[in-house]
């Protein structure tokens, strides 16, 4: 099978394999636990960012503009997030979004992690690339380890669409249509690999920024609306939980 070949067969099942996993999961846990998991997918997507995501983009880019682009990216995704909410009060009477908020958020958690996790996979399509270009071994290991690694924050990508009013149905289809940017992202860079590994860590620190932002903007303030202790006792066990499975992860894949 040819390098070509090989890159393409791995990032489509590799993309696919992540997503019906995490999907799988998610159901396995049940409809009635999706809120509590909420308080996991914070930390998966906290610990996806700044565990593995930033690290790598720090790594190979220069500090002060990774951060930089971290920045902006938040304040873009604020920008966009206010574009989404005037889209619906325009079409929609409503203040604050209060009565239907507390079902869901009207998909704007959903529609940024979509955004973040295409940045995301398209990077990951880079990196497989270049493994391939090395040798086809290093390019099999590397694409497993990313598979392995994108399960749990898949998870918690899956159960912000589901918070966000998407069906079952639709989270599932928008993770697998993410899932074709690491297809796209590992083309080009076989094609043009010079030319794009120098935006590897701009596309990096774009992703960590989507994640943090809707950890931190969209998640955890619904988490205060449940003061009882026991229930907080929970988030902050659940929200450690998140960012284990990511630290796990890294461990088991020795990155």
């Amino acid at each position: 099978m040819s390098t070509l070949a090989w890159i393409i067969t791995v990032s489509l099942a590799g993309g696919a394999l992540s997503v019906l996993a995490a999907a799988a999961l998610s159901i396995a846990l049940g409809t009635h636990r999706i809120s509590m998991l909420i308080s996991y997918a914070i930390g998966a997507l906290l610990g996806a960012a700044f565990l593995e995501i930033l690290p790598h983009a720090l790594e190979h880019g220069d500090t002060h503009r990774t951060a930089a682009t971290v920045l902006l990216g938040i304040l873009a995704f604020f920008i966009l997030e206010k574009a989404v909410l005037w889209r619906h009060c325009h079409h929609d009477d409503c203040e604050a979004h209060e009565a239907h908020a507390q079902a869901n958020d009207h998909g704007r958690s959903g529609l940024l992690i979509l955004i973040g996790d295409t940045f995301h996979n398209f990077v990951d399509g880079i990196l497989i690339a270049a493994a391939f270009l090395e040798s086809t071994e290093l390019g099999i290991v590397t694409a497993l380890a990313i598979i392995t690694h994108e399960i749990p924050q898949e998870v918690g990508d899956y159960l912000i669409l589901l918070h966000s009013g998407y069906t079952r149905v639709r989270a599932l289809a928008y993770n697998l249509l993410s899932s074709l940017a690491t297809l796209i992202g590992a083309t080009l860079a076989y094609f043009a690999l010079a030319d794009l590994k120098e935006w590897v860590p701009s596309l990096l620190a774009l992703g960590a920024a989507s994640m943090i932002y809707v950890a931190v903007a969209d998640l955890i303030p619904g988490l205060h609306k449940r003061t009882e202790v026991k229930e907080s006792i929970l988030q902050v066990l659940l929200i450690g939980s998140g960012i284990a499975s990511i630290a796990i992860v890294q461990a088991l894949v020795g990155e």
